[in-house]
């Protein structure tokens, strides 16, 4: 069979340092900050990236070059770790925003400690990570060859390419350090507009940019395709929808907005009226590639369920796993945690349920991560898909208003982690695999990883929260949003459900003509001046991509450059958050330091031009070998 034939780079019989103090700290502080970079990211566009390939690419500048270390699978061993930090916080900030956004609307309702955000997020990531122990040796290593797993092939040639030295880790650090300034000198010193914006009254709509570095590097990573129809979805919003409302209704006072249409402006139309259009697409796309995958789904669930706790013959240390007995009192002692918890009143049988369908919905991402990739996994209709269902048990069962909508949240964040935690551990177990790591050290970095990350959530969100308030302009929360409307909905029937149903409308047409429905959702969904800049980037790696062979180098050190752009972004993002909640004679540290924008939409176009010109000249950089 094809694992018998396949050799890994580090033969079975060789031992080197994996699970150090070294690749713990790193680690961790990696996990830390990709959580926090991508918790931010998250909540301004909708999306995140995957950490693993910049958590290498900086494990093997810091490890190889600067302290002179040399070990692959300790290298490994840090983006394991690093990269569970991005997967927690991408689950988590995917949901649990909508209890903050409740608090806010409500005298009433308290928001949720601390310490419930962590227990819930460990609790969930530890679940991922017990159902992928499974679901590895069918799916990582019988399907060798079958499966791709994109990001993880990727992330064991980074790793490998590090073993002929780290010169790409440079790419990554000139990113972060360009982001870092830019960011800055536009959203702390507030030196230009970070969102350019200007209305056209001719056609009763408006435009702009948020000519931001990270969004030119999701724009690039994304490439064209997916960045064009995230900028075709805007293009329906703003340019289709928004001067139709203009025109038709103009004297009119539509539900759910308060004020007649003449009154509301192009970011009231927006608010009131296209985000419920975007979110009924959305769902839509969700769940049609739910659907989609249905076969493979049932195909992954069947075998994961036959060959749980079936020990593996090899006892070769790129065979280990956990102990099946420490799995199973692990999720035991998870499964009370749940049933105990106060904020899922759901009992006993309804913990067993949540471990059943995060079992279930494991299955899927792992396996939709091996074919698609992270970026496509479709945990958004997951997540949606449970919402449903759990808010419409626990309004059945007597768990009705805010409370019932709480717990719904509550269940949906455990499977929405599970789900991004199980797909993001099987790209790691699969370069775990062709580099020849110890599954069982990466296993235990996975939970190390989880614990660290699910520790730092809490506080990024309440930090987060304070400096601007989920739901704001600043900090959109548009997938938190879009499940808070969900359950909303489903609880008490009141949600627009005719713009629903007509975003629905839309995704399925989309659909008919062969185009991915999500992307082209989510940037209807989204304001056009989020997806105007990633179109941008997209733009940017095309002009590479067109040339072919010639062009490939320069797109991989796009990637790593762009991987720097994100990360420094969220990394100053949390640090103007901490200076927004310093106060300085009445005001905070941040309002002290606000120029106004003094230089105008016109500051904001020229950085951004700049910032796009150094873009191409990273990515142009020839490396030494």
């Amino acid at each position: 069979m094809e694992e018998k034939k396949f050799k890994p780079f580090i033969p079975a019989d060789r031992i080197l340092p994996e699970i150090t103090p070294v690749s713990i700290v790193l680690g961790i502080l990696l996990a830390v900050l990709f959580g926090a970079a991508n918790a931010y990211l998250g909540l301004r566009v909708g999306m995140t990236i995957s950490a693993s390939i910049p958590a290498a690419v900086i494990s093997m500048g810091i490890i190889r070059i600067i302290m002179k270390r040399d070990s692959i699978l300790e290298n490994n061993m840090v983006q394991t770790i690093g990269s569970a930090g991005e997967s927690l916080a991408a689950g988590a900030i995917f949901t649990l925003p909508a209890l903050f956004m409740w608090a806010s609307e409500s005298d009433v309702i308290h928001k949720p400690s601390f310490w419930v955000i962590a227990i819930i997020s460990l609790c969930a990531a530890l679940l991922g990570l017990i159902f992928m122990v499974p679901l590895r040796s069918a799916l990582i290593v019988e399907e060798h060859g079958v499966l791709p797993f994109p990001e993880g092939t990727a992330c064991a040639e980074v790793l490998l390419a590090g073993e002929e030295g780290g010169e790409k880790s440079k790419l990554v650090f000139s990113g972060l350090g360009i982001s870092t300034l830019y960011k800055f000198i536009a959203d702390g010193l507030k030196l230009f507009p970070s969102e350019i914006d200007w209305s056209i009254k001719s056609v009763g709509s408006g435009f702009g940019a948020d000519v931001l570095p990270s969004l030119a590097g999701v724009g690039f990573i994304c490439g064209k395709k997916i960045s064009s129809y995230l900028f075709a979805g805007g293009l329906i919003g703003w340019f289709v929808a928004i001067p139709l409302i203009n025109l038709f209704g103009s004297t009119l006072q539509l539900a759910p907005a308060k004020v007649p249409v003449s009154e509301l402006g192009v970011w009231g139309i927006w608010s009131n009226y296209i985000r419920y259009v975007g979110a009924g697409a959305v769902a839509t796309g969700g769940i049609i590639s739910l659907i989609k995958s249905l076969p493979t789904i049932i195909r992954t669930f069947t075998k994961a369920v036959g060959g749980f706790g079936h020990k593996v013959a090899s006892e070769e240390r790129t065979n280990r796993d956990l102990p099946s007995a420490f799995l199973f009192a692990l999720a035991a002692l998870i499964v009370i945690t749940i049933w105990l918890l106060p904020a899922i009143p759901v009992g006993i049988l309804g913990a067993l349920i949540i471990v059943l369908f995060g079992f279930f919905f494991a299955t899927v991402s792992s396996r939709m991560v091996g074919i698609v990739g992270s970026s496509n996994n479709p945990v958004s209709g997951m997540t949606i898909a449970t919402l449903i269902i759990a808010t419409a048990l626990l309004k059945s069962t007597g768990h009705t208003g805010i409370a019932g909508m709480i717990s719904a949240i509550c269940i949906g964040t455990i499977i929405c982690i599970i789900a991004c935690m199980a797909g993001d551990i099987s790209q790691d177990l699969k370069t775990g695999y062709i580099v020849g790591a110890t599954p069982r050290n990466q296993q235990i970095g996975e939970l190390i990883g989880s614990v660290a990350a699910a520790l730092a959530i809490g506080g990024i969100m309440f930090l987060l929260d304070k400096a601007w308030g989920f739901g704001s302009k600043e900090l959109p929360a548009p997938q938190a949003t879009l499940m808070k409307l969900v359950v909303e909905g489903v609880m008490g029937g009141n949600l627009p459900w005719i713009l629903v149903f007509t975003g629905a409308g839309i995704g399925i047409a989309i659909e008919v003509v062969g185009i991915p429905v999500l992307p082209v959702a989510v940037g209807l969904y989204l304001p056009i001046h989020l997806s105007t800049p990633i179109w941008i980037g997209g733009l940017l790696r095309a002009w590479f991509d067109r040339k072919g062979e010639a062009g490939k180098e320069a797109g991989e050190n796009g990637i790593l450059f762009g991987s720097g752009l994100i990360a420094g972004e969220g990394l100053v993002g949390i640090i103007l958050a901490i200076l927004a909640v310093i106060p300085v004679n009445g005001k905070n540290l941040l309002a002290v330091m606000d120029m106004g924008g003094a230089l105008g939409n016109a500051g904001g176009v020229i950085f951004f031009a700049a910032l796009m010109a150094l873009y191409y000249v990273f990515a142009n950089k020839k490396l030494k070998k």
